[in-house]
């Protein structure tokens, strides 16, 4: 919700401030800048520390950033970009983070189901986000979306600190049975010490990752940024309108992510290698998005532009049984690092990819935009096909 609320704000914000496509892009990517920081030194904390301390820092940090947003707005642009930089520090430990609770919580049988719920979270949020910010904004001004989608997370953590727990084996809520039961089937071990970052950076399937999170990211980056812009400026959708159209693409993702997971996880269960359905997961992460993209130049009605766009990000989600599941499999105890690790290449594709449409759309088109992702995407699919695996090679 605190990240997709811009994607709509921008677009009164810029009439008010008068800020041209290349402005709105460089405060679109600044977040990115601080997301981008706190990914890896978040992997690293949260693997040492534990997932709970990192993830309610997260959230408190960047709730703070969002409710602090129309002050710096209307203090002026250098302002902004602090903040929405800060607000980025805040969320860069957040995915880290969570892997790092999933590898300690989950059996690798419900590997895949258990990460497609939990991320489906984010889908939900949009979802929310893209809903209420134009209501909002039509009833009570455009800074009231971050005065209150910041003070929820505030709620959240009251919550958090007093029921979660980073492992299992800290919770006296649930029995020595199932303690037994979660520890035997999971393969994260103990809290690491030290990092071998010379191991994990000569593994061809490390590298898989970061390059197929750098390609998978560029897409899905300018669609969450981009997308309520696109349907107002090419489709002629108003405001309302453009936040109530965002909302189906995250709706199906959320409803895709956990059917893909409960497929991958049916194969698995069934004798698949993990390997093999790791690599037909992302395939359909990287070429459904690449084919309905190329479809958006060819449809002459907004209704199926939006179809499109729904369909696109329908099967982009099954990248949550590929890549995004793959970082368990191949080192559970370094689940946070290497999320953090190949997040950092799917951050920089967030900021050179909504910067660089900003520049595009000044001097281009929006087919010269879908034409990059889709490039992209193709690059993704032969290195993940190539180098991925499904087997645990860090110990």
């Amino acid at each position: 919700m605190d990240r997709v609320n811009m994607s709509i704000a921008i677009l009164p914000m810029s009439a008010e401030f008068g800020w041209n496509p290349q402005t709105v892009g460089l405060i679109q990517s600044s977040f990115f800048w601080g997301y981008l920081l706190t990914q890896i030194a978040g992997g690293i904390w949260a693997d040492t520390v534990g997932g709970k301390t990192v993830l309610g820092f997260g959230v408190v940090w960047w709730s703070i950033a969002t409710a602090l947003t129309p002050v710096a707005a209307k203090l002026g642009l250098p302002f902004l970009l602090v903040v929405r930089a800060f607000m980025g520090i805040g969320e860069g430990v957040a995915m880290p983070a969570m892997n790092n609770i999933l590898s300690k919580w989950v059996p690798v049988s419900e590997r895949s189901r258990s990460l497609s719920l939990v991320y489906s979270g984010m889908y939900l949020g949009s979802v929310t986000g893209l809903a209420f910010s134009p209501l909002l904004i039509h009833k009570f001004g455009w800074p009231s979306v971050f005065y209150s989608f910041g003070s929820l997370g505030v709620v959240w953590f009251t919550t958090w600190a007093t029921k979660a727990y980073s492992s299992p084996l800290e919770d006296p809520g649930i029995s020595t049975a199932e303690k037994k039961l979660i520890t035997s089937q999971s393969t994260a071990g103990e809290p690491v010490k030290t990092i071998p970052w010379k191991l994990i950076l000569s593994k061809p399937p490390v590298w898989a990752l970061i390059v197929s999170h750098f390609c998978h990211n560029w897409g899905t980056f300018i669609l969450l940024t981009w997308m309520p812009t696109y349907y107002n400026q090419v489709l002629k959708f108003n405001l309302m309108e453009s936040g109530l159209f965002c909302v189906l693409p995250w709706f199906t993702m959320a409803v895709s992510a956990n059917v893909g997971g409960w497929i991958a996880d049916t194969l698995v269960s069934r004798g698949v290698s993990v390997t093999t359905v790791r690599k037909i997961m992302q395939s359909i992460g990287f070429l459904g998005p690449a084919f309905f993209l190329t479809q958006l130049s060819h449809v002459n009605s907004p209704a199926m532009a939006v179809l499109c766009m729904a369909c696109s990000q329908g099967t982009d989600a099954f990248s949550q049984s590929g890549l995004y599941s793959n970082h368990q499999d191949i080192g559970p105890r370094y689940a946070g690092v290497l999320l953090g690790l190949s997040n950092t290449a799917g951050v920089l594709a967030g900021v050179f990819g909504t910067a660089a449409t900003g520049y595009i759309l000044q001097h281009g088109s929006w087919d010269n935009v879908f034409e990059v992702s889709v490039a992209l995407y193709l690059v993704g699919t032969l290195v993940w096909n190539v180098f991925s695996t499904g087997e645990k090679i860090l110990d």
